[in-house]
């Protein structure tokens, strides 16, 4: 037998004989996954975006699949709809989950916050945040830079030129929680949407004393305290110098906002307060009018005027 043939033969020993040992191996530690790890993907809107708290429509997926209970889930794009898909495929009955939206709660125009120095450096509100406090007094607001605005993958946020601020528009948040993350002050937050979207928030995060936060904005929140007294639901807490309304516990009744004295609260999507009607004053309450007396002046004695002297005398 030749050597070639021995050499072949060789080989193929051994090739057949590492192709049984890997394939031992492969089923001794293979990773089992779910099938229906595949079909929650498909289902999802493949965003991508983070918001649901996984890395990934994919590892979103897998934890869905993996739950017992998947009512505290939800994929802030797809919402509703998609989750009620995703209990169908795994035979869960999905609760519907009350929508989210993103709020900026900072209300530091450039009316209400003026400028005391100049910002020249990269567009960048990390960067910004890392060297220093600002262009106003208030260290806490934003910094109007727009990397949230930059950070939104759905077009939902743009720059106000006249204020300053970001502006989130409702219809096309996701709440996805980007803008979120991308804001270093953290004056982004993801709040419920409320009936008829209507929402009560404190529109501050600047956290000093009354006197320092007046002075560095207009419309900051002095901590007085006035909003926790006068809220019957409990829904408002007063935690270093800065009052915060708990969404869950508020019932929307607003007069928190009545009693702010620097307009810190808003209210956004209610309708126009109606203006009282003036109070009609009572019988008890008015004074009876009296008649104006009639002024009676003192007739005048008539004047007598002296009879002037005759110049001729008669003679008796």
């Amino acid at each position: 037998m030749s050597i070639i043939v021995i050499t072949i033969l060789a080989l193929c020993a051994i090739g057949v004989t590492a192709a049984i040992i890997l394939f031992f191996v492969a089923q001794k530690f293979k990773v089992y996954e779910d099938p229906r790890i595949d079909e929650v993907e498909e289902a999802l809107p493949a965003a991508n975006c983070g918001g649901c708290g996984y890395p990934g429509c994919r590892g979103f997926a897998e934890a869905l699949v993996k739950a017992d209970n998947i009512d505290n889930f939800l994929c802030p794009v797809g919402g509703a709809p998609v989750m009620s898909h995703v209990g169908a495929i795994l035979g869960h009955e999905v609760k519907a989950a009350e929508p989210t939206v993103a709020v900026v709660r900072c209300n530091g125009t450039c009316e209400n916050r003026p400028k005391t120095n100049q910002y020249d450096g990269a567009p960048s509100c990390t960067i910004a945040a890392s060297l220093y406090s600002g262009e106003t007094g208030c260290q806490f607001g934003c910094l109007g830079l727009g990397e949230c605005v930059d950070a939104c993958n759905f077009d939902a946020m743009y720059m106000d030129k006249k204020t300053g601020l970001p502006v989130i528009i409702e219809d096309k948040c996701v709440s996805c929680g980007a803008c979120v993350k991308a804001c270093p002050n953290n004056i982004i937050e993801l709040r419920k949407k409320g009936p008829k979207s209507r929402r009560v928030f404190v529109s501050c995060v600047n956290k000093d004393k009354g006197a320092i936060a007046k002075k560095a904005c207009n419309v900051a929140c002095i901590g007085c305290g006035k909003c926790v007294k006068e809220c019957p639901f409990d829904a408002i807490t007063l935690e270093n110098n800065l009052a915060y309304i708990d969404y869950n516990k508020c019932k929307l009744c607003r007069k928190c906002v009545i009693v702010c004295p620097t307009n810190a609260i808003h209210e956004l999507n209610f309708p126009p307060r109606k203006e009282k009607p003036a109070e009609k004053p009572t019988t008890a309450s008015v004074k009876p009018v009296m008649a104006p007396k009639a002024e009676v002046k003192a007739e005048e004695a008539p004047k007598i005027e002296p009879k002037a002297n005759d110049d001729t005398t008669e003679n008796k």
